[in-house]
């Protein structure tokens, strides 16, 4: 019996939630090896469960396979438990689908989403014996390509990755995969070298990257033929026309978002200026009501899940969605199967929406209205007033809701204390709408998160709250909630976290020294407040040799050359840099709207 089969036997009921790596799901895709010729594992640097929920590997996983001649396989970062134990064992991370070491695959396709995952990276190759740097990994291992949000700025991880896609993949993969077969068993330089030619494609080791004496960026230079001086974004002009799966795998255990995931449009037309989500998916893009009746059926039927989410960054926006919900409600209610939103816009929030997403179970209601006063609103271009939000939780209330979430952030930018107290004072005023309508008690959960800016925003620019600033204003804004507390469940980011988060956000190159000492000084699962040590963090700095606050904290002159200036969003610069200068004087921008309004920020 080999290593393998002897660990499966015997040491899978020996760790936590097993059935994370037995594979077996419901609408599972397993293709014979040795009749396919090009091979990719789409890799997930978390759990399970994270990455079970993630609409995109759901959707490179059915095109890829769909491919004759390739097979797309699965694997995710273990829990530490069986981390140390197949270290012990020295059984290296494999697939899901048919138990092959990662290793052996042409290519392992890495979906990255978040910064706090950076140190899962190095974890997942670890356990795949894999080497991290791409300048240590010769011909005989696989392509290492890393897709998703966070390759929005891929300089701090970089020197892991032989490629990055940058944008939306269900296009470029089939590309991308078609040359890695086709050369299959070449050099990697070659491979990598052609690969530089399809738009969308980085290869980091293909450019050169200088650094003045004050430590910013002072040059990039490119050393191969192929690329070119910045990088084109990918994106999908037909939504319908895009591949979306028929069907999805039902895992064994509960995932986090464990339903249908429906998207119905990509993109967003608000603008809002801390928003890095609503920059890079521009422009928006909607799926057509017929295709969405279409998948809903297919999708109902091969899974049997009982709620549909319809995804989107806004998904109120939608021209047609009180048209979508009410069809997809009625259509549905006699298989008790329910519609929900992951978020709903206040000012397109209507009581015809709650009353059709109540049909067959009343799940929770999202609002975000991520600032306290409508002067600081207009700072972010959220436009929203303090009068639509109220007239909002008073629909809410109308329609039967007892109990809503609402998001809010601090540490924005230009935030008066007033803004803090505009934030308790409007919840108080929602909770009094709520006790007058429904004759009792209502609750709000408010969500606070520390504002981290992000690339490719008009807050690019901009340095963050440092740890004692964010201390001080979460105390006022506590304060405000006193007559209220056992009304509102409250919880906020950790401010730690968030600091980490924007330094490796708005990193370059050097960063990936911090990444790899962190990872030697024992910090993986960093989304994970068990594992999470900001000490180990600054001692990896330390080491290094770099200062975090010059990538937190740091305000960036707006000529400066930015560590991802060469990685095209579509946005222009010169696009951000007027709507920084735009909320300095609280002015809103309006709606992106195609074909009625544009404000020429490039992408279209």
């Amino acid at each position: 019996m080999t290593d393998e089969a002897n660990f499966f036997k015997n040491d899978l009921l020996k760790i936590t939630k097993p059935a994370r790596y037995i594979g077996k799901e419901w609408n599972i895709l397993i293709k014979n090896p040795f009749e396919t010729t090009c091979s990719i594992v789409l890799g997930f640097p978390d759990i399970y469960e994270i990455g079970m929920s993630h609409l995109g590997l759901k959707i490179l996983y059915q095109i890829l396979n769909n491919l004759p001649g390739v097979r797309a396989e699965r694997a995710f970062v273990p829990w530490p438990d069986l981390g140390k134990l197949m270290k012990e064992k020295n059984i290296p991370l494999f697939s899901l689908e048919n138990k092959i070491p990662v290793r052996s695959f042409d290519m392992v396709g890495l979906s990255l989403q978040t910064e706090m995952n950076y140190t899962n990276i190095l974890y997942f190759l670890e356990l795949s014996q894999i080497p991290f740097r791409s300048s240590e990994r010769g011909d005989d291992f696989p392509i290492i390509i890393g897709g998703g949000s966070s390759t929005c700025n891929p300089e701090p991880i970089s020197d892991f990755f032989d490629a990055f896609l940058i944008g939306e993949g269900e296009e470029a993969i089939v590309e991308i995969i078609q040359i890695v077969s086709a050369m299959k068993g070449q050099k990697k330089e070659d491979i990598l070298s052609e690969l530089a030619g399809i738009v969308g494609v980085y290869i980091p080791s293909f450019y050169q990257v200088d650094y003045a004496k004050d430590g910013v960026v002072s040059n990039l230079q490119t050393k191969n033929k192929r690329t070119v001086p910045q990088v084109q974004r990918r994106w999908l002009q037909d939504l319908d026309r895009a591949p979306y799966p028929e069907k999805i795998i039902v895992p064994y255990i509960s995932i986090v978002h464990d339903r249908i995931p429906l998207e119905i449009s990509r993109g967003c037309t608000r603008g809002c200026r801390f928003c890095q989500a609503g920059m890079i998916y521009r422009p928006q893009r909607e799926r057509s009501p017929e295709n969405i009746v279409q998948l809903s059926e297919k999708l109902v039927a091969a899974t049997g899940y009982e709620e549909i989410s319809l995804l989107s960054l806004s998904s109120t926006d939608h021209s047609q969605i009180e048209k979508i919900i009410a069809h997809l409600s009625q259509k549905f209610e006699a298989k008790n199967v329910s519609i929900s939103l992951p978020s709903i816009r206040m000012d397109t929030f209507s009581v015809q929406i709650a009353q059709n997403l109540k049909r067959v179970r009343k799940s929770g209601l999202t609002f975000a209205p991520e600032a306290g006063t409508d002067r600081l609103r207009r700072i972010i271009n959220k436009g929203l007033t303090d009068q639509e939000i109220l007239s909002t939780l008073e629909k809410t209330f109308e329609g039967g809701w007892d109990d809503v979430k609402l998001y809010f952030m601090f540490g924005l930018p230009d935030e008066k204390e007033s803004d803090l107290v505009g934030i308790s004072q409007l919840v108080n005023e929602g909770l009094q709408i709520g006790k007058k309508i429904r004759g009792k008690s209502v609750s709000i959960h408010l969500n606070l998160s520390a504002f981290v800016p992000k690339p490719h925003t008009p807050f690019q620019w901009m340095g963050q709250n440092n740890l004692e600033e964010f201390e001080e204003k979460i105390h006022k804004i506590k304060a405000g909630f006193s007559k209220n507390r056992r009304l509102i469940r409250m919880n906020w980011s950790d401010f730690k976290e968030s600091t980490l988060e924007a330094a490796l956000a708005r990193g370059d190159r050097r960063v990936s020294r911090v990444i790899e000492k962190a990872y030697y000084l024992g910090q993986i699962m960093d989304g994970w407040r068990e594992f999470f040590s900001f000490e180990r963090w600054l001692k990896a700095f330390e080491d290094a040799g770099i200062d975090y606050h010059f990538y937190s904290e740091r305000w960036r002159n707006p000529n400066e050359m930015l560590p991802w200036d060469h990685i095209s969003s579509g946005v222009k610069k010169e696009f951000l840099l007027k709507e920084w200068e735009k909320s300095l004087r609280q002015e809103v921008t309006p709606r992106c709207i195609q074909f009625q309004h544009c404000e020429g920020c490039g992408v279209c």
